[in-house]
């Protein structure tokens, strides 16, 4: 039988000054719930245990999924208003908690205090806001039929049970935009957190908890990588679940698709990127190179609309690159990015070496260098920038995630589209000239799901849209689309 708890995920097993040994819970029906089985958490700072977290079974997700369908009909029936001051109510929450919040992000994932304090927490506060806000503007319609003595109404009506696979980068972003939204819109919801980030998916809990979200409306499960197949299908099967969405890799995304699809269950689907940063030969090179340095580094390049590859008109490269490489420099050695793991590390290591030993070079940047004096146990990557790829280079095709960009020369805007629309991916974009007319009409041929001028790719607020198209997904998150996703259309029609 499970541990039930409400001491703030925190079990203390030991005596005397030695810290406490946590172990993150599950959050099932309105319960902390610690089970036998558990995982380590790897915090990257240390690349030690920072503390563990129940292991979910595929019986635990499945009376998630319980919980959840017996909690809908309430919650459903529960008013727009209602609904609007729970998430509202933890959404200041969330705000009076943005340190400890973000101390937890940085503890699991790596993340700076830039990145985690002042980027994502925030972020995920002006989303639930913004959804809690547009919960009372959710109405149907009075289509005029063609039949005389006949009426018709459009219902916008909730779905049911809707299960979330969220990813470990942007937790608190990811968490609020797939339960908050799903909430906002009557339903109620399971989320299968990240097993590198389940403690950041527990505060969440933890916060509409505190806000007075009945119980079984969110439920929170993770558990041990090789448990997550099992755990996810048993989810995807159970009657109750009436849609998906999935936030990670293609890869996975793949793989959960298609188990949908078995069950004849939509999913909405945000996928990885190559996100390409097109540098016209009238860029302003002032805006360009800062924007396109963040856009590669911020949160260590770990964001799915970081600018993978650089693609530089012929006419202005040379300057860019000096000043790429001058700004670069600067940075000072402590402050290389963190990566999630060792694992990601190492293959973004094989990655550059394997296109150094292709013929490609490097610009600015090596994967064999010494960690920063005093950080020997973190698991850091300076930033690398690498040319000449080739066309079918994996550092060149393959999402990289970590602290790495790939720059190509081009000589016209249309080698510059087509090489941005090469590699099957289309999330994000970002186009620098000061011909505005020019920026559009490239924009127009990016098959991308946004496309930034004089910005950089990694742009999420939430009155925009956020999605891809092709091998980045399909669905929208944010927004009146975002809401839209979460909602079943009705039609009822009478005899007058």
């Amino acid at each position: 039988m499970p541990h039930t708890s409400t001491d703030a995920a925190s079990n203390d097993t030991t005596k005397g000054d030695a810290p406490p040994q946590i172990t993150v819970p599950s959050w099932i029906n309105g319960i902390e719930e610690t089970g036998p089985s558990t995982f380590d958490v790897i915090s990257p700072y240390t690349n030690t245990t920072c503390w563990t977290s129940t292991s979910a079974t595929p019986s635990d997700a499945l009376r998630a999924v319980d919980a959840a369908s017996a909690a809908f009909p309430g919650w459903s029936a529960t008013k727009p208003t209602a609904r609007r001051d729970i998430l509202l109510r933890a959404a200041n929450l969330l705000e009076e908690r943005t340190e400890e919040n973000a101390e937890i992000m940085r503890t699991e994932m790596g993340a700076d205090v830039g990145t985690s304090q002042f980027f994502v927490v925030p972020l995920a506060i002006k989303m639930l806001r913004d959804v809690a806000g547009r919960i009372t503007s959710v109405c149907g319609s009075l289509p005029t039929v063609e039949e005389e003595g006949q009426s018709a109404i459009v219902y916008k009506e909730p779905m049911g049970v809707i299960l979330g696979i969220v990813p470990w980068n942007a937790p608190y972003v990811f968490g609020i935009r797939s339960a908050a939204t799903a909430l906002a819109g009557g339903n109620t919801t399971v989320l299968k957190s990240s097993d590198l980030s389940p403690r950041c998916y527990w505060a969440i809990g933890r916060a509409f908890a505190d806000a007075g979200l009945p119980a079984g409306c969110l439920n929170i499960v993770s558990c041990r990588p090789a448990d997550a197949p099992a755990v996810v299908n048993a989810m995807i099967a159970h009657p109750a679940v009436r849609k998906i969405n999935f936030t990670g890799s293609t890869s996975v995304g793949r793989r959960v698709a298609q188990e949908a699809g078995m069950q004849l269950k939509p999913c909405l689907m945000e996928l990885g990127g190559k996100n390409s940063a097109i540098v016209c030969e009238d860029a302003n090179l002032d805006v360009a190179v800062p924007s396109i340095i963040a856009g590669a580094f911020l949160n260590s390049g770990q964001i799915c609309m970081s600018t993978d590859r650089i693609v530089l008109h012929s006419a202005i490269a040379p300057a860019f690159l000096a000043a790429l490489k001058s700004a670069l420099s600067s940075a000072p050695p402590s402050d290389a990015p963190t990566l999630v793991s060792a694992a990601s590390k190492a293959r973004v290591q094989s990655l550059v070496t394997s296109s150094l030993a292709a013929g490609a070079h490097l610009i600015h940047g090596s994967v064999d260098a010494a960690e920063p004096e005093g950080k020997a146990s973190s698991i850091r990557l300076a930033p690398v920038v690498v040319g000449g790829a080739g066309d079918e280079d994996p550092l060149w095709l393959e999402e990289s995630f970590a602290s790495l960009a790939a720059c190509r020369v081009v000589s016209s805007d249309e080698e510059a589209v087509r090489v941005a629309n090469s590699g099957g991916y289309g999330l994000s974009a970002a186009v620098f000239t000061e011909d505005l007319r020019r920026g559009f009409k490239i924009a127009k041929k990016l098959e991308s799901g946004a496309v930034h001028i004089n910005s950089m790719t990694v742009h999420d607020e939430p009155v925009l849209p956020h999605g891809g198209v092709r091998n980045s997904g399909w669905g929208r998150f944010n927004a009146k689309e975002g809401l839209e996703e979460f909602l079943v259309t009705k039609t009822v029609t009478w005899k007058d």
